[in-house]
């Protein structure tokens, strides 16, 4: 019983096992970044295709200031909200052995 009991290593080598737990956050970090600069730039070209609507209001400096603003804070929300602590999440994950303590995380940490 006890010779079937081994853990199984990654399919990817040994060299792998130190690096994943930095690569998959890193990752992470980059797509959502660029996801997230996307949602900014879309709430940028809202506000200046509806400039027309404000522009009485806040005059153009205050419109483009408006607009600069706003996603500046979608971008800041984002990550903080939801990048940092998913990357936090995913580090642990590949630095602890057996975080759940289930069978199933043992196995597909193998793939990864």
């Amino acid at each position: 019983m006890e010779e079937k009991n081994k853990k199984l290593k990654s399919i990817w080598g040994k060299w792998w096992e130190s690096i994943r737990k930095w690569f998959y956050p890193a990752w992470l970090v980059y797509e959502t970044s660029i996801r997230f600069y996307d949602y900014a730039l879309g709430v940028y070209n809202y506000l200046e295709m509806y400039q027309d609507n404000i522009l009485p209001y806040l005059g153009n400096i205050g419109v483009l200031t408006l607009a600069i603003f706003c996603s500046v804070v979608t971008f800041v929300v984002c990550t903080i909200f939801l990048t940092v602590p998913t990357c936090f999440v995913l580090y642990k994950f590949f630095k602890v052995g057996n975080l759940t303590g289930t069978s199933f995380e043992e196995k597909i940490k193998i793939y990864f």
